[in-house]
């Protein structure tokens, strides 16, 4: 995938790429949930979309894998034991969570209340089991499926990244035939073919979602 988004103008002015904290009548924030099978780029779009509006909060999850190089503890996620990560089970302290190619992932309830509360955007960065859990709890959020455009691309892309051993790959390859099936389930789909139009999609479903008129009513 060709990445030229770092040269890309805004659909408005370049000096407006980074928008303003959103001016809107609604008491509670907007819940973004950008879902997709390993590998087809949830990861590096979720990074730019940050880069373009610096208001919405990324609620980071909990995992038990170990850091892939460069990960950074609290940025990417919260890398703890497979035991802490049963222990907050117990404690209901995941609005969800789930065991995605063999290692325990789940998304910290507390934080993303307290901020939808306040008022304030935020985005879910999650694998298909789990975004189709936050979506019975929260039905009124955006859901954006990322797509890769062939089956091949996909398999390519997650060889390239050479971060897992032969076994590993496959599982993922295998989750990733059932997670395509479930794009239906979404509001949105976007097809990573080239990152800079993908980048400017997910940039045009955000504005709007914030422009509906029902984001306006108290």
């Amino acid at each position: 995938m060709i990445d030229n988004s770092k040269h890309l103008p805004s659909f408005v002015s370049e000096r407006n790429t980074r928008y303003a904290i959103r001016d809107t009548q609604s008491s509670r924030g907007l819940l973004f949930v950008i879902s997709g099978p390993s590998g087809v780029g949830k990861g590096t779009l979720r990074k730019k979309i940050f880069d373009i509006f610096p208001d919405i909060k990324y609620s980071v999850s909990a995992n038990t894998r170990s850091p892939r190089e460069g990960e950074i503890e609290g940025r990417d996620y919260y890398f703890v034991s497979e035991e802490e990560f049963k222990k907050m089970i117990k404690e209901k302290k995941f609005v969800e969570w789930a065991i995605v190619h063999g290692d325990y992932k789940g998304t910290p309830i507390s934080f993303l209340i307290e901020e939808l509360q306040k008022g304030t955007d935020v985005l879910l960065e999650l694998d298909v089991q789990g975004a189709m859990q936050v979506k019975e709890k929260f039905s009124d959020g955006i859901f954006i499926f990322l797509a890769p455009p062939t089956w091949k691309d996909l398999e390519v892309r997650l060889r390239k990244r050479n971060t897992e051993e032969e076994k590993a790959l496959e599982k993922r390859l295998k989750d990733a035939h059932i997670e395509l099936k479930c794009s239906k389930n979404y509001n949105y789909l976007v097809v990573n073919d080239d990152i800079k139009i993908a980048l400017k999609k997910l940039e045009s479903i955000i504005i709007a979602e914030r422009c509906k008129i029902i984001n306006y009513i108290k």
